[in-house]
């Protein structure tokens, strides 16, 4: 009984440390990204002070929310998933090719069907890579590499063309906006603007709602921050280890095929060139919102943030007429290995604690 009460008093030690740690880096990530702003509206202006500079961050970023989000939860166990990029851009193909053999009249569809095309196929690799991961215990990255490659095989297969798709109720779908009330601008016409966000914002934010709830008050939830802690410990505490690890992935491809069919709905168009970098992307704004690589902690929330402060300070670097591919790879680099050194610091003093 002693050791028994031991260990889970120690769990629940690690528990209260985690979410401490979780919540400081995310008052930071949500810190940083305020302080970015508020001196692009103070300093730059160029439209940072209209409200709809803000919300094309979230049209532009939509697809990459939802696969930050499927990243963060992978991170949290201790793993990683870097074909989430290409999953988005086989995704993109496979839809596009689909939805204008429909507008030819080859075959019977509409945009309904393509949706399940791309929650099956995000689906199929997170199976596929969480059984490898989990059950066979091969290493994540190396099996998701094998993704990547798989993926953009069979993206130019499906077709080495870019598609545009013409599709008229899937057009009508991907030029839909949706109002922001009260929220707005007055053109030079004296005529107040409304600011509007892209259907995919809506789902984006609905997908982080969901996730955010599914850590926070669920059991699936906990067992994904007791496995990324330590995996001997949540084994002791009855956690099936390999099933969360590969619900993990699971969870993850879903988010790969949402975010793909995100993407899709705001090019419009298939591309072998499409999401080009998006899994460096999910990864960098992960840990900028506060997700340890090394697992165990992380909010949906931070990632949010994350994906917010990092397309935040590319449009600063580009306001800054530095418009060069590097400036912006260089700054997000700077930016990415402040937040690792914070992320030290933080484990440091957990350990100092110990």
């Amino acid at each position: 009984m002693s050791v028994n009460s031991n260990v889970l008093g120690g769990n629940k030690l690690k528990k209260r440390a985690s979410l401490t740690d979780t919540n400081l880096l995310l008052i930071i990530t949500i810190a940083v990204f305020i302080v970015m702003y508020l001196c692009a509206v103070l300093f730059l202006k160029k439209g940072f002070t209209k409200p709809q500079m803000f919300f094309n961050i979230l049209n532009e970023n939509a697809s990459l929310l939802v696969l930050s989000c499927g990243m963060t939860l992978v991170m949290i166990t201790g793993g990683i998933d870097i074909s989430v990029g290409q999953v988005t851009s086989l995704v993109c193909m496979t839809c596009a090719v689909y939805l204008q053999k429909v507008n030819d009249g080859v075959i019977n569809g509409n945009v309904f069907t393509s949706v399940l095309i791309a929650l099956g196929i995000g689906l199929a690799f997170g199976i596929v890579q969480g059984f490898l991961v989990a059950y066979l215990e091969f290493q994540p990255f190396i099996v998701t590499l094998a993704g990547l490659f798989f993926a953009k095989g069979m993206t130019t297969i499906v077709s080495s063309d870019r598609i545009s798709v013409t599709f008229e109720p899937f057009v009508k779908l991907c030029r839909t906006e949706v109002n922001v009330p009260f929220l707005g601008s007055v053109n030079k016409k004296g005529i107040f603007v409304p600011a509007y966000v892209e259907v995919g914002v809506i789902v984006a934010l609905a997908v982080v709602v969901l996730l955010f709830c599914l850590l926070k008050w669920t059991k699936l939830g906990r067992n994904f921050y007791a496995v990324g802690g330590n995996n001997q410990s949540a084994n002791m505490l009855g956690i099936d280890v390999k099933l969360t690890k590969f619900l993990a992935h699971v969870l993850c491809g879903l988010c790969a095929g949402i975010g793909g069919y995100l993407f899709f709905l705001h090019a419009c168009s298939g591309s072998p060139l499409h999401a080009q970098g998006a899994e460096m992307n999910a990864i960098a704004s992960s840990i900028i919102g506060g997700t340890l690589l090394s697992g165990g902690v992380g909010n949906i929330a931070g990632t949010l943030f994350g994906v917010l402060s990092l397309s935040t300070i590319k449009n600063i670097v580009t306001s800054l007429g530095l418009e060069d591919a590097w400036w912006t790879n260089i700054t997000v680099g700077v930016m990415l290995c402040v937040f690792l050194l914070i992320q030290s610091v933080i484990l440091a003093r957990k350990n100092n604690k110990k």
